[in-house]
């Protein structure tokens, strides 16, 4: 492919790709808000358009249109870059994540890293300092309580989750994305969820206290904190704060489906296989599986929203680092005491 055509077509999926993510991240508060007045036998948005299914557009005519008021007693630069903060992570982290294997020529992902996984860390690490930042900036005492408790909650559950990763990689070997979904084609049971059951439970309870879902919400504990570390915030402000909620949970979401669920591939009617030079059906039925599988999780994680109770802070500071910390270590153990008998056995 011609050097042009390259940077037209990685422009194109930069484009599709954030167009695609701002899509999901409009209509997850949607299936959200149609999944919980399911489970308490009301109706949810049903007024704009057929089914509510306008209602993103009529939130985001309003967050705009809304006064955007900034308090006098705040730090205001802290006060404006902290939103940004918590809202990049989530968009940037997807450049790494495989969606697809190729169309013609071009493989389907944005940057192709060989440490992609080292990289998705690094960034999503980033988003603490978002929301450590609007409490700090916010000078009021309660959504600094909610800041210090969000970044405490946040460090904690980082550990475990980057813990968890490493078995996935002692067994596949690679620390590139693209070659980790590669590692799980060729049958159901390549699949990393049975091969590392406990590194999925252990990242998937870490995912959602990183991204501040139920039941890890406790930075936003309205019965403690009078809605935690953005009390202060309006307008576009708070939708920001909002917005990067869900683009870090179907990051997240996305995440789990490359590492553990065989990321674009499925285990019969050649899905597993990458698509070749001509074959741009199969290329658009892989991203499509991939965005399904991604789309399941993320309902996953919102259904738990609506089904569990929250934990008490002692809780789930102990959850973290008595329970998920010893296990994923012993995880890790296990896994290359395992790997190492094998490897002798050849």
């Amino acid at each position: 492919m011609e050097p042009n055509h390259f940077i037209i077509f990685s422009i194109v999926k930069i484009f599709v790709v954030f167009s695609v993510l701002m899509t999901i991240v409009a209509y997850a508060v949607w299936v959200e808000r149609k999944v919980s007045a399911a489970i308490q036998d009301r109706r949810g948005p049903n007024r704009f358009g057929p089914f509510g299914l306008m209602q993103p557009a009529a939130d985001a005519v309003k967050a705009f249109l809304k006064e955007d008021l900034t308090p006098a007693h705040v730090r205001k630069v802290y006060f404006w870059l902290a939103p940004a903060i918590t809202m990049i992570p989530g968009i940037v982290v997807v450049a790494v994540l495989p969606f697809g294997s190729y169309l013609g020529h071009q493989k389907m992902v944005i940057a192709d890293l060989d440490i992609g996984i080292l990289y998705t860390f690094g960034i999503v690490s980033l988003g603490v300092y978002g929301i450590v930042l609007a409490g700090y900036a916010s000078n009021s005492k309660f959504p600094f309580l909610g800041g210090i408790r969000s970044s405490a909650q946040l460090i904690s559950y980082e550990i475990a989750m980057g813990m968890s990763v490493v078995a996935v990689f002692l067994v596949t070997g690679t620390l590139n994305l693209s070659d980790v979904v590669m590692y799980q084609t060729g049958g159901l049971l390549h699949w990393l969820i049975f091969k590392q059951p406990l590194a999925f439970i252990i990242f998937a309870v870490a995912a959602l206290a990183e991204t501040n879902r139920t039941p890890f919400d406790l930075p936003e504990a309205e019965q403690e904190l009078a809605g935690g570390y953005n009390v202060e915030y309006s307008s576009m402000k708070f939708a920001l704060f909002f917005m990067g909620e869900y683009a870090n949970v179907t990051a997240a979401s996305a995440m789990m489906v490359t590492l553990f669920f065989g990321g674009w591939s499925l285990p019969f009617a050649g899905l597993d296989h990458p698509a070749g030079p001509d074959q741009w059906g199969l290329g658009v039925a892989h991203i499509l599986i991939f965005l399904a599988k991604t789309c399941f999780i993320l309902f996953l994680i919102i259904w738990v929203r609506w089904m569990w109770p929250r934990f008490r802070y002692d809780q789930l500071m102990d959850l973290g680092w008595r329970r998920f910390l010893p296990l994923a270590l012993a995880n890790i153990l296990l896994t290359a005491v395992v790997l190492g008998i094998l490897a002798m056995k050849h």
